[in-house]
């Protein structure tokens, strides 16, 4: 199979999609991989790497998506790049559809099969491909939550971890999942009063369990949420439902409750955000004020540590690539359920159900999908 990786082209994203051990990877199963150049230079791959991990290198992206079997990104392809798309042809990166009606048609009108990085599980229900992402935005959340609260920023100015005599900043964590977790470690050691709203409570047994008392637990009521909101000095979101829209948990009225310059870091914000006031910002501008409120709601935010990113997103996605390449799409999918979970877009048909709902779409079985 010729395996293709253009340079992603979604401001101030530098990942790549294929590294080069996954390249040397995919040569040494008999496959072509073609990358275009420069592409690896932002996570700190250059052209040099790939070609002495056998691949060639490309000048254009056009040239990438013309011959290449299968494309291989990190983030969902652009309006420009969807338009390169056609029948038959593999698309695997992220693409947090429910959200983006106008991805969604793109992808269905170009007959691709277009699998999710997103919607791959894994026997213990969990996520592998998100996974990796998810732990690198929930570590970042405070640190740029941080930056967010600074007053030159429009923050409050409120320090972490606070000093002797002055207490720590509170800190509430909508979501006790992969983000949730990461972010609260990360918090509770910059020294700040943590608290991880979740609604599972075998999830607040483990993290009671696990973490030692290191930050605290509360179910996620409407009455707790909207209280430790409000006395929050920084409340992140990271609640997912996987592949479909986020929910929204926190409304526009209750910013009037917060503390002026509180940070929100929404974390969901790629699946449409956890809150009603969240709408996607870029690395380059990336936050914004409402009603007094800081928002921090970058859509790539692994992108800001592209090397780490790039290397954690590679080695899981790697296995999934090779047997995608090695056996075909049909193939691989009626091997493995959990990448069949993956298949979102199948010649002009959605695949995914909780993104059909999302958009008001009809949704063909993925099981029906191998078979068409």
């Amino acid at each position: 199979m010729h395996i293709g990786c253009p340079k992603e082209i979604k401001p101030q994203e530098f990942r790549v999609g294929l590294t080069p051990n996954a390249a040397r990877e995919a040569v040494a199963h008999g496959h072509t991989v073609s990358v275009q150049t420069q592409a690896g230079a932002g996570a700190g791959f250059p052209d040099e790497d790939y070609i002495a991990a056998g691949a060639q290198i490309t000048d254009t992206a056009e040239e990438i998506f013309a011959s290449a079997d299968m494309i291989v990104k990190v983030k969902e392809p652009q309006a420009v790049e969807r338009k390169m798309l056609r029948e038959n042809q593999i698309l695997f990166t992220y693409l947090h559809l429910a959200p983006d009606p106008e991805q969604t048609k793109d992808l269905l009108a170009s007959g691709c099969t277009a699998i999710a990085y997103e919607t791959v599980t894994d026997a213990a229900g969990g996520l592998p491909l998100l996974a990796p992402m998810s732990e690198v935005a929930g570590k970042l959340a405070p640190q740029v939550g941080a930056w967010t609260l600074q007053k030159a920023n429009g923050g409050r100015g409120v320090l972490m971890g606070g000093i002797p005599g002055v207490g720590p900043a509170r800190v509430a964590v909508i979501g006790g999942g992969v983000v949730g977790t990461h972010a609260a470690r990360v918090a509770a050691g910059m020294g700040a009063d943590v608290t991880v709203l979740d609604r599972s409570l075998p999830r607040m047994r483990y993290l009671d369990d696990a973490f030692s008392g290191l930050f605290k637990t509360s179910f996620a009521s409407a009455g707790n949420t909207a209280e430790l909101v409000a006395d929050a000095d920084m409340v992140i979101g990271a609640v997912l439902i996987p592949g479909a829209a986020a929910p929204k948990l926190v409304t526009r009225a209750q910013l009037s409750d917060m503390k002026p310059g509180a940070a929100i870091v929404d974390v969901a914000i790629d699946q449409g955000g956890c809150f009603e006031t969240s709408k996607a910002t870029t690395h380059q501008d990336p936050i914004y004020e409402v009603d007094g409120i800081m928002h921090y709601c970058v859509a790539n935010m692994p992108g800001a540590v592209a090397r780490t990113s790039t290397i954690g997103l590679g080695n899981a996605t790697m296995p999934f690539m090779l047997a995608l390449a090695d056996k075909g799409w049909r193939q691989a999918c009626e091997d493995d359920p959990h990448l069949l979970n993956g298949l979102n877009v199948h010649a002009g048909h959605l695949t995914y159900y909780a993104v059909g709902k999302a958009l008001g779409m009809d949704v063909m079985s993925p099981t029906l999908a191998l078979k068409a």
